[in-house]
């Protein structure tokens, strides 16, 4: 049994600044422009970091203030995927629609795309930092490819493309990488198929901590109804989990709060470090430590405490910031009350 406390993190989002981008929506464009908008990111990606740590949270983020959405922040600093021809389609098989860039050609990657922003973020922060990129089976499902014409292939080539940016922010001192794949919740037979060996690839000979992030998306309406369609039980991560469980990622961050995850799935996450949804980001309503405290008590009767961690369901870019920032009080305040309980506070 470890003798740290339960440690806690987000999964990514926070939301942005009514001065930055429009509150509460996704994909919003920004407020500002030229060098407003650059200095108005910084000031952002400060108040994020600030956000987190007044709340007590442990490896920290930056909220990924400076991206507009968490799939497109970095394909806009890649070759061969134009943004001056969206496209209309349908992603996560149809289940909403959105204005996806075009892949025209072979996708490069010439310059790092994040490097200064995990540089600003590193400089204003001494907790542990987890910088998120997109994984690369939900890049593919959010662009409209007309090069490869094959989504493993163009997967295969943008996961290389996200190791090269993946090493360079490490060495900047990134704690952990987490690739967000979404898509795995989705796509299933992909997953098996060739989702896992683009991941790989994607955090090939990465030394910091790697995660994925896997969740049933954002607390919009599409995703809602969509869940509505799942019926009692959740088990999506069934056939998933094994095949993690063999990879070298070090870390699985999934759903738990309020959803219809059975519990016992954990346990087919064996060596892994488990962070643990106990915030439900579908929900304006705050929970109460003793809340986020029981979610975490029933994963822990599928994972060893020193694999445990606390963390958000997703990300929380489409909440109100005040819902938001209690929400992360109550996440660390739950994770304290657990770890007091089991005597490691």
């Amino acid at each position: 049994m470890t003798t740290n406390a339960i440690k806690t993190t987000i999964a990514g989002s926070l939301p942005k600044p009514a001065w930055l981008a429009k509150p509460q929506v996704l994909w919003a464009p920004w407020q500002l422009e030229g060098e407003a908008l650059a200095e108005g990111k910084r000031d952002a990606v400060r108040s994020a970091l600030k956000m987190q740590e007044t709340a007590g949270i442990d490896i920290v983020g930056d909220g990924e203030q400076t991206r507009m959405h968490f799939v497109h922040g970095f394909l806009q600093g890649v070759e061969g995927v134009d943004f001056s021809r969206l496209k209309r389609i349908g992603i996560r098989a149809d289940r909403y629609e959105a204005d996806c860039p075009t892949v025209s050609g072979p996708v490069a990657r010439k310059n790092p795309v994040h490097v200064d922003d995990v540089r600003f973020a590193r400089a204003n922060t001494t907790n542990k930092m987890k910088f998120t990129l997109p994984g690369p089976m939900t890049m593919v499902d959010t662009l409209a490819d007309e090069y490869y014409k094959d989504r493993a292939k163009l997967a295969f080539a943008l996961a290389e493309l996200l190791n090269a940016e993946a090493r360079e922010l490490a060495a900047l001192g990134v704690d952990t990488i987490q690739f967000d794949e979404p898509a795995f919740n989705v796509f299933l037979e992909d997953v098996r198929d060739w989702g896992i060996a683009a991941l790989e690839r994607a955090a090939q000979g990465l030394t910091c901590t790697t995660a994925v992030h896997i969740c049933y998306g954002y607390g919009i309406k599409a995703n809602d109804d969509w869940k509505r369609t799942l019926g009692g039980q959740w088990r999506q991560y069934e056939s998933t989990f094994p095949l993690l469980a063999k990879s070298s990622i070090k870390q699985v961050s999934l759903e738990c709060a309020n959803s219809h995850v059975p519990m016992e799935l954990i346990s087919l996450l064996k060596g892994k470090d488990v962070l643990v949804g106990a915030i439900d980001v579908a929900s304006n309503t705050v929970e109460t430590p003793e809340e986020v405290a029981a979610t975490l008590r029933r994963a822990l009767q599928f994972v060893p405490l020193d694999h445990l961690h606390g963390c958000t369901n997703c990300g929380m870019a489409p909440i109100a910031r005040p819902i938001a920032q209690a929400k992360l009080h109550a996440l660390t305040a739950g994770a304290r009350l657990l770890s007091r309980e089991l005597g490691v506070a």
